[in-house]
């Protein structure tokens, strides 16, 4: 058998101990290497300069309030395996292993004979040993789950003012004031007291504590995310304990939609774009037209980012961003490349531990045991093993009842405690009629009388049907059960003979292993799955209609047949006062209801949605919601025509016919604006926050550049330590 690695997954740290690189100091960025657009402020290597990226005449070369001057450089270039090559001559080899004796024998090496390395490269990874490695376009993935996690926290602790997280500090302020740059930010000096004018992209004490509130009362649905109410602390007002995942729901949904009513129009902006970005490149489906656009688009993001947040707010991972679309288009989908799963079973791993001294036996006996017991569960038969085990929300236990009509075979299952109600003679007429018009095989019989009713020179065609054809088609069926027998027959006279007055109703449904609830017993837990959508003709055109399940039932035909109805509430969402679009989402108005004599729908119609709080209407009125759609992982929808005549430029043969999962990324408007209005950036009806006069009046006395040079001084001494690093990779450095 014959092996070939295609590129390296893992986090950033890790990607300067495999590659070689150091991903620390000036050079930091892998990408653009001696390129890379970095300089020193107070405390940090801050790394903008993204108007590189604009095309040689944008205004927004010529304007100073980036970061103090013009920009005149053009992007950096990507340099070649073999250039790499070439630079990697010149670099000290060092033994292998952590031997002080060696480490201390290689850097007396180094000394005598006078080694300078003037690049980020501190040695040659053993990867360059193969052949067609300096051939690779891309050898190791930028991860994007560890990057839209320090994003999104580096976002919410500077909006929120985290202690700890957040970027708008008294040094940060003091950076603008060392680059001469937003004047209107600069501390203020009140007698002999320290002012902080309080800054547009952050939240006063009274919107924290409404956008916690809006975090807390968030409910997702079953099995998309975690429970992020839990780490919300109303007491002492911080986010905490925000998993990578969490950040990466936080960011993409509920952000920009919780900081709508807060923000300026301006800073709002370039949220939703870093949101949508995220949503886009992340997305089951990618173009190489859109991952174009997201790779021009992320560089206008990022220059609206450097005008508004202070250059302490643009490390390393903020820079790597624009890396992101151009590995896309080279690796593919995210979803192959980004460490969920890696960490995930590095977690699996870490369990096995018990002996802290020795992780790496822990580790392998662990792993020995668990693979010699999956395989000893092959043989076991009649017992519950990893092989034979049922899904988490199985649609059907037991054997499914087969029949000729889909409509009996809907992949749905009922659970939740069962009562018995009895229809009218008005709900039975309505739910047969339904069930009727929605069942495909019926539609030559739908057809037929159509056409019985046209040659009779009825005008009200539809609503003569809706009355009539359950009696036709009982007639009609009955005449020729006379005449024709088998299977066929026996579940068109079974669905045709009506159904039963007694149904059932339970308070959930599993539908294609997607749970669904009523909105009752939701009430009671912490998710929610009582949302659901539905797209319909009307009017000649097709609608999205949002609503609620009220009530599961089942109904029963002959021999045992059921079909699952759901009896929803539905919004009316006709009209602009009652809901309309911003940035890409949503809202409705819940108090208005639509089509009350038309509650019902078939299980397998619907798709779940789940509904956030509009606190930007909810100032005013309570009753609006923002929609979010979900699409589980899990199921695979093939569109049957081309979707706006899209294909791929890099594959003409692949069309519309191929399965994708989840959003598309076609599907996920991003509209990049270049253009900037408001210039205030601070609070005007807000009063200046005072600071702590001795420590800033330290600050002020220490001189810039030397504290400048000491920084360049430690950052050698770090990068001296990087030499001391190995070829080899322990378990045991991994679980520390």
């Amino acid at each position: 058998m014959r092996a070939a690695i295609l590129w390296t997954i893992h986090d950033f740290p890790t990607y300067g101990t495999v590659s070689g690189y150091s991903t620390q100091g000036y050079k930091a960025c892998p990408v653009c290497e001696d390129d890379t657009s970095s300089f020193r402020i107070r405390g940090k290597t801050c790394f903008m300069g993204h108007r590189r990226y604009l095309c040689p005449n944008h205004q927004w070369r010529n304007d100073m309030e980036y970061d103090g001057t013009i920009e005149r450089r053009s992007p950096p270039r990507i340099l070649t395996g073999d250039e790499i090559l070439d630079k990697l001559k010149g670099v000290w080899k060092c033994r292998a292993g952590k031997n002080d004796k060696i480490i201390k024998d290689d850097k007396q090496q180094m000394k005598d004979a006078c080694y300078e390395n003037n690049t980020n490269w501190r040695r040659k990874s053993i990867f360059w040993e193969l052949e067609y490695w300096p051939k690779l376009k891309l050898r190791h993935n930028l991860d994007v789950m560890h990057i839209e996690k320090n994003i999104c926290d580096s976002v919410v602790g500077t909006i929120v003012s985290i202690d700890g997280k957040s970027k708008d500090t008294e040094k940060a302020r003091l950076d603008l004031q060392d680059l001469n740059i937003r004047k209107q930010l600069h501390m203020k000096k009140k007698g002999n007291k320290w002012f902080k004018p309080v800054a547009c992209y952050t939240l006063s004490v009274k919107e924290r504590q409404e956008f916690r509130m809006f975090i807390k009362s968030v409910k997702f649905p079953d099995g998309y995310a975690a429970n992020i109410s839990r780490n919300v602390n109303m007491k002492d007002g911080k986010l905490f304990g925000l998993k990578s995942h969490d950040c990466h729901i936080l960011l993409q949904r509920l952000l920009p939609i919780g900081l709508r009513p807060y923000l300026k129009k301006k800073v709002m902006d370039v949220i939703v774009e870093l949101s949508l970005f995220f949503k886009k490149l992340c997305a089951r489906t990618l173009y190489v037209k859109d991952l174009k656009e997201l790779e021009k688009g992320v560089v206008l993001t990022l220059c609206k980012l450097e005008s508004i947040f202070p250059p302490a707010f643009f490390d390393v991972m903020i820079h790597l961003m624009v890396h992101l679309p151009l590995e896309a288009k080279l690796a593919g989908l995210v979803q192959m490349r980004w460490m969920y799963s890696i960490e995930r079973e590095l977690g699996h791993l870490k369990k096995y531990v018990k002996n802290k001294a020795r992780p790496e036996g822990s580790i392998a006996e662990g792993y020995i045991i668990t693979e010699a017991l999956n395989f000893c569960s092959m043989y076991l038969h009649g017992m519950e093993t990893c092989f034979n085990r049922s899904e988490r929300n199985p649609d059907y236990l037991g054997i499914r009842k087969q029949s000729t009509l889909s409509i009996f075979n809907m992949p749905t299952r009922p659970f939740g405690r069962q009562s018995s109600i009895t229809l009218t003679q008005d709900q039975r007429t309505q739910v047969q009629w339904y069930i009727l018009n929605n069942c495909p095989e019926l539609e030559p019989y739908l057809t037929e009388h159509r056409l019985f009713l046209q040659s009779q020179g009825i005008l009200d065609i539809n609503q003569v049907q809706k009355n009539e054809f359950s009696t036709w088609f009982e007639n009609k069926i009955k005449k020729m059960n006379e005449t024709i027998s088998g299977k066929a027959q026996e579940d068109l006279y079974a669905i045709a003979m009506q159904l039963s007055f007694l149904a059932c109703t339970y308070a959930g449904c599993m539908v294609n292993g997607v749970r669904y609830h009523t909105k009752s017993r939701d009430e009671r837990l912490l998710t929610q799955n009582y949302g659901v959508h539905v797209e319909a003709e009307y009017d000649g055109n097709i609608c999205d209609f949002y609503g609620i399940i009220n009530e599961i039932w089942e109904v029963h035909y002959l021999y045992l047949n059921k079909v699952i109805l759901l009896k929803c509430s539905w919004y009316n969402t006709n009209g602009s006062d009652r809901m309309y679009s911003e940035y890409n989402f949503t809202s409705t108005n819940i108090n208005s209801e639509w089509f009350e004599d038309e509650p019902f729908v078939l299980a397998n119609q619907v798709s779940l949605v789940f509904y956030l709080d509009d606190i930007k209407k909810s100032k005013d009125n309570k009753d609006w919601k923002v929609v979010q759609k979900v699409n589980h992982h899990h199921i695979w929808d093939i569109p049957s025509k081309p979707m706006d005549g899209e294909v791929d430029d890099e594959d003409p043969t692949i069309n519309s016919s191929e399965a994708y999962q989840e959003e598309s990324s076609n599907d996920i408007g991003v509209n990049f604006d270049s253009t900037t209005n408001d210039t205030n950036l601070i609070w005007d009806d807000i009063e200046d926050i005072e600071c702590d006069n001795h420590q800033l009046f330290n600050e002020l006395q220490i001189n810039h550049n030397d504290q400048v040079q000491s920084d360049i001084n430690s950052d050698d001494t770090d990068e001296e330590a990087l030499l001391d690093d190995s070829e080899d990779i322990t378990l045991s450095d991994k679980i520390d």
